[in-house]
């Protein structure tokens, strides 16, 4: 079975999913172990300090990751599972760079003594970046809706300078072949098929045909999204970043951040939505055609 978290589906909901499997049936999830001999490799390619502990990160099913110690620093070390194509991966090396280089607080990947970000572990494409101080927080209050806003504004101010593209693999023309690969197999569905297909008709008639883009995050669900001493501290996996509207970004946040849970039950909380916006006209205008667009871009997001 494969199973993916993202911009389709927040971490928590998979991580609950293959709980449920695992309680059921008999589940292999494809993880790399890497033992000290790789460590000894790492070392010898990269000139960093000497890494002398080394533990595998359990959240997270996307790829495999582990966290790395040296005595002064601490650094993440990723291998990419089958998901992530081999061939895009270049493209979030050099954005993430780009992105520490405009002063945009995300992990910076390394390049080993070869000048490659890239290397093979157990014949896996993967790479070393700087470790991201702070956690993801459980909810989120106004002003963190305030400065994530603000920050995802200054990212996009940078990512229009930055001549990279990636075909969001996650946008509007991917949702018709997603929604005619689920099988509704039993009538209990009919309602549900309905509703999408719906839906669908409706997001694409009403799809805005031109608004501001360049290189979105993509991704920015709860989870990565990190905060120290209650301070936004940065923002990680930038594995469906790509070229689309700078709005499906805002869209994507409110669907995933602006939603309070209360008796089981999600409800939209508006004063995040202003918040969130708020930040983000702080520092990037969000024109007239952006705002009229915002409703069915929410609608497309989810």
């Amino acid at each position: 079975i494969g199973i993916s978290s993202g911009a389709s589906a927040p971490q928590i909901l998979v991580d609950n999913f293959i709980n449920e499997l695992k309680n059921r049936f008999t589940v292999n999830i494809d993880e790399v172990e890497i033992i000290k001999e790789d460590i000894v490799s790492i070392n010898n390619q990269f000139g960093i300090e000497k890494i002398i502990h080394f533990k595998g990160i359990k959240k997270g099913i996307e790829n495999t990751n582990y966290l790395l110690k040296s005595k002064n620093k601490k650094f993440i070390l990723t291998i990419f599972e089958k998901r992530v194509s081999q061939k895009e991966i270049p493209f979030f090396m050099k954005l993430m760079d780009q992105l520490n280089s405009s002063r945009i607080n995300c992990p910076k990947p390394l390049k080993n003594k070869n000048g490659n970000y890239l290397i093979k572990i157990k014949n896996k494409t993967a790479c070393i970046v700087s470790f991201l101080s702070g956690k993801d927080k459980k909810s989120l209050n106004l002003k963190n809706c305030y400065d994530i806003g603000k920050l995802i504004a200054e990212m996009h101010q940078s990512t229009k300078k930055i001549n990279l593209f990636r075909k969001n693999s996650m946008g509007i023309k991917n949702l018709n072949p997603l929604l005619n690969s689920i099988k509704f197999k039993s009538k209990k569905f009919t309602n549900i098929e309905k509703f999408l297909k719906t839906n669908f008709k409706d997001i694409k008639n009403k799809w805005p045909k031109k608004l501001p883009n360049g290189i979105i995050h993509g991704d920015l669900f709860i989870d990565n999204i990190f905060f120290k001493n209650n301070k936004l501290s940065g923002i990680i996996n930038f594995y469906f970043a790509a070229n689309d509207y700078f709005k499906y970004e805002s869209a994507i946040c409110i669907n995933s951040l602006c939603f309070d849970k209360i008796n089981s039950k999600f409800k939209i909380n508006k004063k995040k939505i202003k918040n969130l916006i708020k930040g983000y006209e702080s520092t990037k205008k969000i024109s007239f055609e952006e705002k009229q667009s915002l409703n069915i871009l929410c609608k497309g997001a989810a």
